[in-house]
């Protein structure tokens, strides 16, 4: 048994014996090598001391959790001037010193746990057939060694939320691995910096406008090359334009109007719609009605009249009976008498008023002594309503099929070609033509700066001279604030114009991290948050 077995244990070790039972496999094995070196000063030894078992979670078995039971030697050192006299002898790969599970369960239980976390890593473990709690899968990961990748050549810096709008921090990726480089705690300048001077050969990294992560660029890696984000560039340009268009709310409103004045479309009232009452009772007056029809059809039939009522649900009396009269019977509910009567007169002119509240008006009525219930005013209040609403859907109001654009919209608006938009759009820009210029110039002018980025110009020196060149036409408009900025990140800019990189690759990996994050219910320190992410990287 032990030669066929042999394979399926780590190496290392001789089996002794198999002791089955019926809730896990049992395997006692002694180590093969006959002699041990002294940890403290290296010197073998083949003298036995002393002997002690260790108990090792192993690798299932057909299913069933396996257990080694390790008969371990303690050797007397055989250097007489070391300072240690016995020692154990070393399991090698098979465990680390005090460990309770051998290497390649911890491996299998580890990798659980970075696919699916401490709760559920336990659950699926648990059905493998290797039991473990699910504190002990975050300690196996807690204590993983991280592999180190190659050092990054272009690094992708964004940022990402442990709590929106309260704590950020930092992700580093490698842009030609698409790979995850690390994680930062916060997203200061000092972090930066002193991350990237612990790693060298870094020439190019992309970023966002974020200005703590361009001085931490230049702090930590002042020989590499920005690279400013061209989405967050294009998101900058239309929050600018959208700024633009609040300073001139006034034009974008009467030119709605001018457009919505041509476009406007006469609609007549939509017809009331019925009470849930007036409902149930079409319903069953269809219900009576096909009732009837099959009652017809089977008498046309020949069938007697227990048989139709057998098949339609009624009694013999109700088959005659309707059969006789030519139809089912009309539940027309008599007019009851009303007790709101003395009062209609002041509910009529609390309604001229303007009081639309039932509630309200059964209250001002109890205190005059009326002795109805709240019921009976709300379905007064209801009438006056349908009586209204009739008198409205007899003539024809006319509304606006183009209301004055959000701040957003119209910034849209402005900053798509012309060709791309509907004739209702190219109308509202010709009437905001004549009302703000200057907003069509900003319009024109994001249009070219997206231009700019898109069609990207491998030159530097060209690059460089089209955004100088872009940036003049633009100082004196409302892109004003905009041109400001990009010239405090100009070398950035033109990068980003000359360049292929981004940190797009950086935002896909946001969202890994967020699934991960969320996976953890939000209970994940920072350093389990880390492990979790660059080693399943």
């Amino acid at each position: 048994m032990s030669k066929r077995i042999l394979p399926l244990i780590p190496p290392g070790l001789m089996v002794e014996r198999v002791v089955p039972s019926p809730d896990r496999i049992t395997i006692v094995t002694t180590p093969r090598a006959p002699t041990a070196a002294c940890p403290t000063c290296g010197q073998t030894s083949a003298r036995v001391h002393a002997r002690y078992q260790r108990r090792l979670q192993d690798l299932p078995w057909q299913g069933h959790p396996a257990v080694l039971l390790v008969r371990v030697r303690r050797f007397r050192c055989a250097n007489p001037i070391c300072t240690r006299q016995t020692f154990a002898e070393p399991l090698g790969a098979v465990a680390v010193r005090s460990a309770r599970r051998t290497a390649r369960l911890g491996e299998v239980q580890c990798q659980l746990s970075l696919g699916l976390g401490g709760e559920a890593g336990a659950r699926i473990a648990g059905r493998l057939a290797m039991p473990v709690s699910p504190d002990t899968l975050l300690r196996l990961v807690h204590r993983a060694a991280v592999p180190q990748p190659p050092p990054p050549r272009v690094l992708a810096v964004d940022d990402w939320a442990f709590r929106r709008g309260q704590n950020y921090g930092t992700i580093l990726v490698d842009l030609e691995r698409n790979k995850v480089v690390d994680l930062l705690p916060d997203r200061e300048t000092g972090t930066l910096s002193a991350w990237l001077r612990r790693h060298n050969g870094i020439e190019i990294v992309a970023r966002d406008r974020a200005g703590a992560y361009a001085d931490g660029v230049r702090q930590g890696a002042p020989d590499a090359l920005q690279v400013a984000d061209r989405w967050h560039l294009l998101r900058n340009l239309g929050e600018a334009l959208q700024g633009g268009v609040d300073r001139r709310r006034g034009a974008v409103r009467r030119a709605a109007n001018a457009v919505s004045e041509k476009v406007a479309i006469p609609t007549e009232a939509e017809p009331r719609q019925a009470t849930r009452e007036e409902r149930l009772r079409a319903d069953r007056r269809d219900h009576r009605r096909l009732r009837y029809e099959e009652m017809v059809r089977l008498h046309q039939l020949g069938l007697p009249g227990r048989a139709i009522g057998r098949a339609v649900g009624a009694s013999l009396p109700t088959v005659y009976r309707w059969l006789k009269t030519g139809g089912p019977p009309t539940h027309n509910k008599p007019e009851q008498p009303r007790n709101i009567g003395p009062h209609e007169a002041y509910l009529a002119r609390r309604w001229a008023e303007g009081c639309r509240n039932g509630a309200q008006l059964w209250r001002e009525l109890r205190a005059q002594g009326y002795r109805g219930g709240m019921r009976s005013v709300v379905r007064w209040t209801t009438q006056q309503r349908r009586q209204e609403g009739t008198g409205e859907a007899e003539t024809v109001r006319r509304i606006s099929a183009w209301p004055a654009p959000s701040s957003r919209r119209c910034a849209r608006i402005l900053g798509t070609p012309p060709d791309r938009l509907d004739d209702t759009e190219r109308a509202f820009l010709a009437h905001l033509a004549g009302i703000a210029p200057d907003l069509i110039r900003a319009g024109e002018l994001a249009i070219a700066f997206a231009d700019l980025l898109r069609e990207r110009s491998p030159d530097g020196s060209s690059a460089d001279a089209a955004l100088e060149k872009w940036m003049e036409m633009a100082r004196g408009s409302l892109l004003g604030g905009f041109v400001r900025g990009l010239e405090r990140d100009r070398e950035a800019v033109v990068a980003a114009i000359s360049t292929p990189w981004s940190t797009s690759p950086a935002e896909g990996q946001i969202t890994r991290l967020k699934a991960i994050k969320r996976a953890m219910y939000g209970r994940a320190g920072f350093h389990l948050l880390r492990q979790r992410v660059l080693m399943a990287a």
